[in-house]
């Protein structure tokens, strides 16, 4: 039997994206609104609450508006926005990381940073490799499509920019997820820059072996991660070491998610990295996987891998 989808916010760079995976899927049928009736409250509550699966692709006050509109106990959600991310009663949708997307009603999608943080450090926080009050820090580098439409009008309409450096507040949105879903005693000092390439993603957490109480090598730490992610057809922990990681934006477009660990020859320092699409694996393509399980589909039905 079909299930039914609505997107709410099917306009934005994620939505958009997720609207096209799914159109003409087997075992799916999309509910659609015109533009005249797209903002309408009452159609979107109707489209809403008649929906198997609603997928939200909204700014945050307008997600937790849109869950506020489902009055029937049916229905199951995915928020792409920030909006949940820590919310009681909600999933976080990193199931290689052990949450169970499958029977869960609320899935909050992860941000495109914390999916490379937290594949990086979660599984060394339980491993015993990284205490959980250790100060960590990530560096983080994204195509400037994930900053939705206003950014993207900036890097387009002006080409003398060549990044942006920001989230000197040190209070970015993401850090609330990263410290939850990590086991972490303390927020990490979260360094995000967006740079001329419309989309992909690196994200680099440094690690001083040395210092840390356990002294890991690089072994014990690729052991951790290869054991976290043992069979994932998505999640690939590199075994090598090159000398350089060339990032390509054309290679962008995918829902894959590369970890690597390199360390010093003395074993004294380490830098774990992740290569994501900040659509993929980001944004989209985590929405559409957990849709897959949640529906009961074919786990990698609309993801490129």
């Amino acid at each position: 039997m079909s299930k039914s989808v609505f997107i709410d916010g099917a306009v934005g760079t994620t939505g958009l994206e997720i609207r096209e995976r799914l159109e003409g899927r087997d075992g799916l049928s999309l509910i659609l609104l015109d533009e005249a009736r797209r903002k309408d409250r009452e159609a979107r509550r109707e489209a809403l609450n008649s929906a198997d699966f609603v997928i939200l692709c909204l700014p945050d006050d307008a997600a937790r508006e849109a869950v506020a509109l489902i009055d029937n106990p049916h229905t199951r959600v995915i928020d792409a926005s920030s909006a949940h991310r820590v919310a009681e009663g909600w999933t976080y949708g990193f199931p290689e990381l052990g949450f169970d997307v499958v029977n869960a009603r609320f899935v909050s999608n992860p941000g495109c940073y914390p999916t490379g943080f937290l594949a990086l450090v979660a599984p060394l926080v339980r491993a015993g490799l990284i205490p959980a009050d250790w100060p960590l820090t990530v560096n983080a580098v994204s195509g400037y499509s994930g900053g939705g439409k206003a950014l993207i009008e900036r890097f387009e309409n002006d080409e003398t920019l060549a990044y942006r450096d920001y989230g000197f507040g040190l209070a970015h949105k993401h850090l609330p997820e990263m410290q939850r879903h990590a086991g972490l005693a303390y927020a990490p000092v979260f360094a995000p820059m967006v740079i001329r390439a419309h989309r992909g993603m690196v994200v680099e957490v440094p690690l001083p072996l040395a210092a840390l109480p356990t002294r890991p090598g690089r072994d014990a730490i690729l052991a951790a991660l290869t054991a976290a992610f043992a069979g994932s057809p998505i999640v690939t922990v590199h075994q090598d070491q090159p000398d350089e990681l060339l990032v390509r934006e054309s290679a962008a477009g995918n829902d894959r998610l590369d970890l690597y660990v390199f360390a010093g020859a003395d074993g004294a320092q380490a830098r774990l990295v992740a290569t994501l699409d900040n659509l993929g694996k980001g944004a989209s393509g985590a929405a559409v996987q957990s849709l897959n399980l949640m529906a009961g589909l074919d786990p990698l039905a609309g993801l490129n891998l």
